[in-house]
């Protein structure tokens, strides 16, 4: 039986029969239900269904093929790097001293993994240039809101409460402006130049006595690395205000750029992305935080400290009273902290390095290939991602971008991330990573390429699309505002009619 057809498999529930699944385990005890006491049992027995193991798990190993995998094929996620991680990283992570440690064990029996952390912190502060890193944040999001409050405790240490506004470029990531407002900020936008970076006028423009910080990607959402960098970070500490990099896009730098030796005060690391662990699964994440001597009394707390002996313990409670606190329980999710450890030190410094150089060939690759049938709108160098719009295409055969994605399905491809920057029309942000092979590459590009051409010559076939998939094209604004999560039985006007 599989999934692959017209139609999927029938539900547990629809496939359950009376009787079926309980044969070979024990019985319990006839006076088992009386040994508990009436208020914790059921007036009716649970409605679950009844099938035998085989069923139970073909069903779910069924179902399983359905999710799209990075062990089972090419994510071209913009700003996600979702790349291929090794399968060593989940190892280490697996290692009954880092999985099975309990989270309140004593700072004396918990020495290796506040080793690990200790270490990893100084491997992060390394590669970005900062002065120390707190591993607590649990993602890329928390991380801005950490760096966000602790420049807002600086301000209050200095007594400039009037400085109540962040800007934030218009090609920045949405978490951005809703972690500045998050933590009591007004949100300025500054609009972008014509080559894609930020607008210089108006960003001078728009800084004063008011700015508390300013919040840039670099490189950009756009796969631009920001050209005006030094310029506009001196812009920003003149002003008297405090520069916050986000670094999603860090896959795209290592041992090309430290921000913090190019000035920036505080950034988040998405070590998900960057160096392993890849997520959009729902899965655990990290956004560790990186900051320079500025921003170092308002670490969160606890930190973990090596005394002068060699040993290791986590900060006591008030140790350091300028600190903005705990972020979250615990130390941060550690499986994933354990995995990024891993990856630096598989890679040393030189291959990080190679990490960066391969994304930014294999980006710049891809771009070429893909002009031949799309518009880029900044086609200059890019970094490890790149924009391609379809707006063209759409006013000439009125397929849109979302087609296309959909299209790909049929092609065995992951569509990119679509409509995201929002300052590019029918966009579409691509981002192979450093971990494809040429031909990966190739074959992503040509199905895109003759995607543009079915819809020269048969817009209706691309438009339609998904035609192989186990669904078709589904009501997206519907399913995402009105979730339909839980399985039902069908009764009366609802029955489908027989075949």
């Amino acid at each position: 039986m599989s999934v692959v057809g017209e139609k999927l498999q029938p539900t547990l529930f629809e496939r359950s029969r009376p009787g079926r699944g309980g044969g070979k385990i024990p019985h319990p005890p006839k006076d088992a239900l009386d040994r508990i006491p009436s208020a914790a049992r059921r007036a009716t027995p649970p409605a679950l269904p009844e099938l035998n193991e085989p069923e139970v798990v073909r069903h779910y190993v069924n179902l399983s093929h359905l999710n799209y995998a990075i062990d089972t094929g090419f994510y071209p996620l913009g700003s996600c790097t979702m790349k291929f991680n090794p399968k060593l990283n989940e190892w280490a992570a697996r290692l009954p001293g880092f999985a099975s440690l309990h989270p309140l064990a004593p700072d004396e029996i918990a020495q290796g993994t506040l080793q690990l952390l200790w270490e990893l912190e100084g491997a992060l502060a390394e590669i970005s240039g900062m002065r120390a890193v707190t591993l607590q944040p649990a993602a890329g999001a928390q991380g801005e809101l950490s760096g966000i409050l602790m420049i807002r405790a600086h301000h209050r240490s200095r007594g400039e409460t009037e400085r109540d506004e962040v800007l934030v470029p218009d090609s920045s990531h949405g978490t951005n402006p809703a972690t500045a407002s998050m933590a009591g900020f007004r949100t300025i936008t500054i609009p972008s130049a014509p080559d894609g970076g930020v607008d210089l006028d108006a960003f001078r423009s728009a800084l004063g006595p008011r700015t508390a910080a300013v919040m840039i990607t670099n490189p950009s959402t756009l796969g631009l690395f920001e050209k005006r960098i030094g310029d506009l970070l001196d812009a920003v500490h003149e002003a008297g205000a405090l520069a916050y990099m986000d670094g999603a896009n860090l896959n795209a730098i290592l041992g090309r750029f430290k921000p913090g030796e190019a000035g920036f005060d505080v950034m988040h690391f998405n070590v998900h992305k960057t160096f392993s662990t890849p997520h959009g699964g729902g899965g655990p994440g990290a956004g560790p935080v990186g900051v320079g001597d500025t921003l170092l009394p308002y670490l969160p707390t606890p930190r973990v400290l090596r005394a002068d002996d060699g040993t290791f313990r986590l900060e006591r409670p008030g140790e350091r009273p300028t600190s903005i606190g705990r972020l979250r329980s615990f130390v941060g999710n550690t499986g994933v902290l354990v995995r990024a450890y891993a990856y630096i030190r598989a890679h040393g410094a030189a291959g990080l390095r190679e990490v960066s150089d391969d994304a930014v060939l294999a980006a710049n690759y891809l771009r070429k290939r893909v002009g031949e049938a799309y518009e880029i709108p900044f086609d200059r160098h890019c970094k490890h991602e790149f924009v391609a719009s379809a707006a063209g295409l759409k006013k000439r055969t009125g397929v849109r971008t979302l087609d296309i994605a959909k299209r790909l399905i049929d092609k065995g491809f992951h569509p990119p991330t679509i409509y995201f920057p929002l300052t590019v029309e029918e966009g579409m942000l691509i981002e192979p990573t450093e971990t494809e092979s040429v031909e990966t590459l190739d074959a992503f590009a040509d199905a895109l390429i003759s995607i543009a051409a079915e819809a020269e010559s048969d817009p209706d076939l691309v438009t339609s699309a998904p035609h192989t998939a186990p669904v078709g094209r589904l009501d997206e604004a519907t399913a995402a505002r009105q979730p339909n999560l839980r399985w039902r039985p069908m009764a009366g006007a609802e029955m489908p009619c027989p075949d």
